[in-house]
């Protein structure tokens, strides 16, 4: 006879259990996140039955033969690029973004691509009804493409029908947050259930040979929903980034044990669907304005690849008595070190000007080498004085004043040169391919060069 379990509270954002109810989660202090579940007795086989004795397993040393990971194209070049060169079988990918961000269609055109080259793609919707997903379809005009389709949310359905039949290459499940198993007594949705679920696909996956893709909601915050477990237990994570008033949207690579992390896909939303962005940095460079003080573009990375932007910066007299400081698209924190930097080490003082800083096309830029560019926006929109034109920018600086060096220089410097910019303002440190471009570079040890070089006198 099955023990009956016993009654806890599991907290949704950590997974931590705790005995009785409380409205603070004392694992990661979360409020009201703790769900009332039935604690089930360890299932037979699990390795954690009293009595059962486990086997010894052999051992092997590290010197071996190695098999390249064999790759599936997807036919979306952009979508192969971030998951390392196309989705291995047998692996497990879950993908994240905001509500209406293009999850479902992105994953629509991905299936419809897979069977059309022959290959079987199955495709579980939990939110949407198969007429509603037939509509999407025709709007795609995809309408054509053998895709499986099935509208279910009972797991153990969707299981019995994936060993109906021969193994399907690609499983897309929409969403991983709507199925529910039978033997949980739990809502879907709820830690339990989604560890449960995703446990369950990813062995069937490693079984058969399938490659999974999972969607997953996201919190408020932008993160994945559900506890943290989630993530380590498939083999890919990838969020879906991207502003409602901008076409374009980012796939970007947190996980990836095949492959690079922090890799980027561009695609621009239209009304056929998800468009690849061969050169996206002629998309986000494509409205500038020349002419005016207080734009700088930054020659960064993202991942292996290169990707030139434009950094803006508005500073103006401030008729408040604590000045603003506004930012979009990177770090506030790293914009305030900047300006004391900029206040102690060079003798520029901002501290009576509301400060404005933008990534432009909505970008959300997180490397340190973007400073020197930022700092050249501000000191050009502070004098007044606008920046070149056909000048790029990169470096880290310190707190000192002092301008680093930056990784992946000569990349940065080859992109700049493809898209016809004829200057670069690089750190004095570090070591460039000078013969792999054609620009004129300028380098320089200190913020205080950059400063005097971009006073209104100049």
């Amino acid at each position: 006879m099955a023990k009956v379990g016993k009654t806890l509270f599991v907290c949704q954002n950590c997974g931590a259990s705790a005995p009785r109810w409380t409205g603070k989660c004392s694992n990661c202090g979360e409020w009201n996140t703790l769900v009332e579940e039935l604690s089930a007795s360890p299932a037979p086989g699990s390795g954690l039955t009293a009595g059962r004795k486990g086997s010894a397993v052999a051992l092997e040393s590290l010197k071996g033969d190695t098999v390249e990971t064999p790759r599936m194209q997807t036919g979306i070049i952009e979508l192969d690029r971030v998951t390392g060169g196309g989705v291995v079988p047998g692996s497990a990918l879950l993908i994240g973004g905001e509500p209406g961000i293009g999850k479902s269609t992105l994953l629509l055109q991905v299936a419809a691509a897979i069977a059309a080259k022959g290959g079987r793609a199955t495709y579980f919707s939990g939110e949407e009804a198969t007429a509603q997903v037939r509509l999407r379809a025709e709007r795609l005009q995809l309408a054509e493409a053998p895709v499986e389709l099935a509208a279910e949310t009972n797991l153990a359905n969707i299981l019995a029908t994936l060993r109906d039949g021969p193994p399907a290459d690609l499983i897309i499940v929409d969403s991983i947050q709507t199925l529910w198993a039978d033997a949980l007594d739990a809502a879907p949705g709820t830690v339990s259930q989604v560890r449960a679920a995703t446990q369950s696909l990813i062995r069937h996956a490693k079984v058969s040979g399938s490659a999974l893709i999972l969607v997953g909601h996201v919190t408020k915050e932008g993160s994945l929903a559900g506890p943290k477990v989630i993530e380590h237990m498939v083999d890919t994570v990838l969020y879906f980034e991207g502003e409602r008033g901008h076409a374009f949207r980012l796939l970007r690579t947190i996980k990836n044990r095949f492959g690079p992390t922090n890799e980027i896909g561009v695609f621009e939303m239209a009304t056929k669907g998800l468009r690849e962005v061969s050169n996206p940095s002629e998309l986000f460079l494509g409205d500038r304005d020349a002419k005016a003080p207080g734009a700088a573009v930054f020659a960064g990375m993202e991942g292996t690849r290169p990707l030139l932007v434009e950094i803006q910066a508005l500073v103006a007299p401030s008729p408040l008595g604590t000045p603003r400081r506004a930012v979009i698209g990177w770090d506030s924190n790293r914009l305030s070190m900047l300006l004391a930097v900029l206040d102690a080490r060079c003798g520029v003082s901002l501290a009576q000007c509301d400060v404005y800083l933008n990534v432009a096309g909505g970008l959300k830029i997180t490397e340190p080498a973007a400073d020197l560019a930022a700092a050249a926006a501000l000191l050009s929109s502070f004098s007044g004085v606008p920046l070149s034109p056909d000048r790029v920018f990169f470096g880290e600086i310190s707190l000192s004043g002092a301008v680093r060096a930056a990784a992946h220089s000569t990349a940065r410097l080859k992109e700049a040169d493809k898209l016809g910019f004829a200057k670069a303002v690089i750190p004095a440190a570090g070591e460039i391919d000078a013969k792999a471009n054609d620009l004129e570079i300028d380098r320089i040890g200190h913020l205080k060069q950059l400063a005097e070089t971009l006073s209104p006198c100049q």
